[in-house]
């Protein structure tokens, strides 16, 4: 199952197009894209023999997030040795570095980002795991069962920021307006053949400045959510960062950063892409 969030509004997706929730369901979910995941196992339930002959076009570029406004957005780092190697650090043992991203930093899969004045803005792009069941001390077999579904995400980061002062700057640095952008579409874990093996792939103006597969992951998805759970609730809706591989601006020689201009696109294989054009200070 693919869900997305055109213009607002929940919408099942098919090759035909999309075919809006509320509409089809004779008003039984509502329209918001964020309220779904309180009732992730009915919807699935009803989106299984559901009616979708109604699909219509659409555009990619009216599509926002498909989880908008998540109480909890967090995000992991080094979780790829080869970015760990990159960046200068040790790869992480036992527990990954989490930190958060806020939720006023989130975007849809086609968008213009303003580059903070003064900064050095780098791209990630990364797997994002949305949660659909609440997860609490959960056992890593049983983790993929606490997943709604999957998107693209684009980990951007302001450098200046996120090294300054006595100790890193991680959220604030990544949480600049436009710098959380995900979709286009959400899809479930059983529309893979194994969705712990996704190629992923990121460009800069048509060159591939990054290509790995969450194979690579130090902490799979399950691993993530069974070692999080320990900790903190994770509740429905809730959206997960799970790291970038190795080819951000920061770990080449010389560095790179992104420039008025430049169009960053993201992939993740069988979900789609994201497409930000980045622009001067506004």
């Amino acid at each position: 199952m693919r869900i997305a969030n055109l213009a607002g509004r929940l919408v099942l997706v098919t090759p035909e197009g999309a075919v809006d929730v509320q509409e089809a369901g004779g008003h039984r979910f509502p329209s918001d894209p964020q309220a779904v995941y309180e009732r992730w196992d009915e919807f699935r339930d009803w989106a299984a023999g559901a009616d979708l002959s109604g699909a219509r076009p659409y555009a990619a570029a009216d599509l926002g997030a498909p989880a908008p406004s998540p109480r909890q957005l967090l995000a992991v780092g080094l979780n790829y040795r080869d970015h760990a190697d990159e960046a200068g650090y040790t790869a992480p043992e036992g527990m990954p570095p989490v930190f958060t991203k806020f939720a006023s930093s989130i975007s849809g899969p086609v968008t213009e980002v303003a580059l903070p004045e003064g900064g050095r803005t780098d791209w990630e792009v990364e797997l994002v795991v949305v949660i659909g069941r609440p997860a609490r001390a959960v056992a890593e077999a049983d983790a993929w069962d606490h997943v709604a579904g999957l998107t693209v995400g684009q980990d951007l980061s302001e450098r200046v920021l996120q090294m300054s002062g006595p100790a890193p700057q991680f959220g604030l640095a990544k949480s600049f307006p436009g710098f959380s952008p995900m979709g286009p579409v959400l899809v479930t874990p059983d529309e893979f053949d194994d969705p712990d093996a996704l190629e992923l792939t990121c460009s800069v103006n048509g060159e591939q400045v990054q290509h790995g597969s969450t194979r690579q992951l130090i902490f799979s998805v399950p691993a993530l959510i069974a070692k999080l759970s320990r900790v903190l609730p994770l509740l429905p809706g809730d959206v997960l960062y799970t790291g970038t591989p190795a080819g951000v601006g920061l770990g080449r020689t010389p560095q790179r950063w992104l420039r008025p201009g430049d169009e960053l696109v993201s992939t993740v294989q069988g979900i789609g892409e994201l497409r930000q054009t980045m622009t001067g200070v506004r």
